[in-house]
């Protein structure tokens, strides 16, 4: 017999990217899931496959020094049984000079690049033919991968939808802002393995980092390290807070993941400026659904950031309410991060489920700014000694604030506040554009035996008091509409919940805030007013917040917190009430003109209407939305838009994905800034 020579192969990308989920990738690659079949076809040259006489193997490896002991290579024969614990090939059928060959990888393989070869042997006589490349990915539809999801609406979700929504606001506003995470879009694939490839655990050894892919913990831990830059690590985002970004834009201003993760990419791995939690969170989850770990951005409300880690957080502020000292620990109004799902296999079972994953950096984790992956379930039960970082993430849901109020004499004096850290713990809902509350993964109702066994556990006393029914209670009230270029107003509300009249002292304070607790300028004050009140009645203590006070002092997070203090002349006790307040953005309107329908025209029109009392100057919107856009759209006003007028234009989109896609805009200009608004648009397929 001649020698078997390779002519030409089909790696059928089209129909293993279906079979595998993949094909929205739209890459011009062979992109497959690890535990799952996927089918080359061989042709050779003068004469077929000869059972028998022709020995076929073949060679898979994967990162620069492959080898079998680390998993990262493997040589396999042409079999007639396969082992599913390993790399096999089968063959499907023959059809003349063409073999069509099965090929499967064990469910716990490493993940990334991968060249494939081929041995030929007849007579004695061999030949290697190169077959090509192939990208292997985690696979959450099979049982036996770290990552298998039982659900397949879940699996929808969590690893096949391009957009979403993340929560924002106050833990008395909450609202949501669409974000498109677009990890199947264009280059994004090869951006997320270019990031495992300069990461400094692979750049230290590359034989044992190669070696970890098969792990989705190793995977998480090595993201959350990479979105942030804090240790010079070439990563992602560039974190900033303080209201100055000009030299780069705004954490407001994203509406996806792509355009970041593109800019990263072309400035050759330089952190894009900048980022917040959210947009830490966002690309984060970006890099884990497209690697094929399924995952979501959790919004965590009154998020405390305990540097010192002993669960109490102590605020100081005088007897006006304005902050006296400033303090390392913070609470931010909202803290978003990531849950990606996986087992376990490195801790105790019953640890396998959602991981909280942080990657805006906040404390160091073994030396290097990341933190988890961190199982929901040991937070939960206070199981603080498991990897990884569970203290920190227990603090931010659980930490205790003290209020105390500074007097006039230099007396400190605590103040009877309750606790409401870790709030309203939020994610999308599956399959709909509502909000999950999952705080319930990570606590115990308030007050419950299991959450009293979970302190002990923790070493962890509540210090906080609870609100008592007897006595004066005081909450801070909002009038309808705090909406930016309108003032609004603000009132303390006192209950006199005894059967005695009392008297006291009721002084209102209002300051320009940021989303991570610094608080800013003060934008109104009243002067303290004793007011009398009947038993068993309610009073009410205003303070009108003007436009013209908090125009030049709101940051772009929208906030201003509002401190009460009340003193009891009766009793010497000093109560005190503290809200943020959201200053509502104008709505931007979308409307969709023609039948949606794949690979045909469609219009969207877009409008907004000016809400302040002056131009805004430089204003430009950016559209983007994966499957209707290319790439992201920006659409600049040549003139200033004057106050009540409306800014409107149509745009053309061309959508390349049948099923429901979200259309998402973002408004900037000089006094309006992260203007967010979405509109879902369902796209027919394409008749066949």
């Amino acid at each position: 017999f001649a020698e078997l020579v390779l002519e030409t192969w089909d790696l059928h990308c089209d129909r293993n990217g279906q079979e595998h989920r993949t094909a929205d990738m739209g890459c011009k690659q062979l992109v497959v899931r690890r535990g799952q079949p996927f089918t080359i076809t061989l042709r050779f040259s003068g004469r077929g496959y000869e059972e028998g006489v022709d020995k076929l193997s073949f060679n898979v490896a994967t990162g620069p020094c492959p080898n079998e002991t680390s998993g990262t290579s493997s040589h396999f024969v042409l079999t007639d049984c396969p082992e599913e614990s390993c790399w096999s090939a089968v063959i499907q059928q023959q059809d003349g000079e063409s073999l069509s060959v099965s090929f499967c990888s064990p469910p716990n393989a490493c993940i990334g690049r991968y060249s494939m070869t081929l041995e030929t042997c007849t007579d004695y006589q061999g030949s290697s033919f190169q077959i090509g490349d192939f990208i292997l990915l985690f696979n959450p539809w099979h049982p036996e991968d770290t990552v298998f999801m039982r659900d397949e609406n879940e699996r929808r979700e969590y690893v096949l939808s391009q957009h979403g929504l993340i929560y924002q606001g106050t833990c008395d506003y909450i609202f949501s802002i669409p974000w498109n995470f677009g990890q199947f879009e264009d280059e994004v694939l090869a951006i997320c393995l270019n990031m495992l490839d300069i990461n400094p655990k692979h750049l230290r050894d590359r034989d044992r980092d190669c070696s970890r892919r098969n792990d989705p913990v190793y995977i998480g831990r090595v993201v959350s390290a990479m979105v942030n830059c804090n240790d010079e690590d070439r990563g992602v985002l560039f974190g900033r807070w303080d209201n100055r970004y000009e030299d780069g834009m705004s954490p407001m201003a994203w509406i996806g993941s792509v355009d970041i993760l593109k800019r990263w990419k072309k400035f050759g791995c330089q952190p894009v400026k900048y980022g917040q939690c959210w947009v830490f969170a966002a690309v984060a989850c970006t890099v884990m659904r497209c690697l094929g770990v399924p995952s979501r951005v959790v919004t965590n409300y009154n998020s405390a950031h305990d540097t010192n880690a002993n669960l109490t957080i102590d605020r100081y502020v005088n007897e006006k309410g304005e902050q006296e000292r400033q303090s390392w620990d913070k609470i931010w109004n909202f803290h978003c991060w990531v849950e990606s799902w996986m087992t376990r296999p490195d801790l105790a079972a019953g640890y396998e489920g959602w991981q909280a994953l942080d990657p805006t950096p906040q404390e160091k984790s073994e030396g290097v700014f990341c933190c988890g992956p961190a199982p929901v379930k040991a937070i939960k039960e206070g199981d603080m000694q498991l990897k990884y970082d569970i203290p920190f993430i227990f603090a931010e849901v659980n930490a205790d604030v003290v209020y105390w109020v500074v007097q006039d004499d230099g007396m400190e004096k605590q103040s009877i506040r309750s606790s409401d850290v870790g709030k309203y713990i939020s994610t999308k809902s599956v399959g709909r554009d509502s909000r999950e509350d999952i705080t319930h993964n990570y606590k115990y109702p308030e007050g419950s035996e299991e959450e009293r066994a979970v302190f002990e556990k923790a070493e962890h006393q509540k210090k906080s008091i609870g609100e008592e029914d007897e006595g004066l209670h005081l909450r801070i009230k909002v009038s309808q509409g705090a909406n930016k270029g309108s003032d609004f107003d603000v009132f303390a509300v006192v209950n006199n919940n005894t059967d005695e009249e009392r008297v006291c002292r009721v002084t209102l304070c209002a300051r320009a805030t940021s989303h991570n607790g610094t608080v800013g300028p003060q934008c109104g004050l009243t002067d303290p007013a004793d007011i009398d009140i009947e038993p068993r009645a309610e009073k009410r203590v205003p303070l009108h917040i003007l436009y013209e006070e908090y125009r030049d002092k709101l940051t772009q997070d929208n906030l201003i917190k509002v401190v009460a203090l009340l003193k009891d002349h009766q009793t010497g006790d000093i109560l005190m009430a503290v809200r943020d307040i959201y200053v509502e953005n104008p709505k931007i309107k979308i409307r969709i003109l023609g039948e949606p329908m794949q690979n045909r025209k469609l219009v969207a029109e877009i409008s907004l209407v000016n809400p302040l009392a002056v131009p805004l100057n430089g204003c430009v919107f950016v559209v983007e939305g994966t499957g209707l856009t290319d790439g992201h759209f920006v659409k600049e006003l040549e003139e200033p838009l004057e106050p009540q007028e409306e800014a409107k234009f149509r745009m053309d989109l061309m959508p390349r994905l049948s099923g429901l896609q979200k259309l998402m805009v973002d408004f900037e200009s000089d006094q309006l800034t992260g203007v967010k608004g979405y509109r879902n648009v369902i796209i027919a397929p394409q008749p066949m």
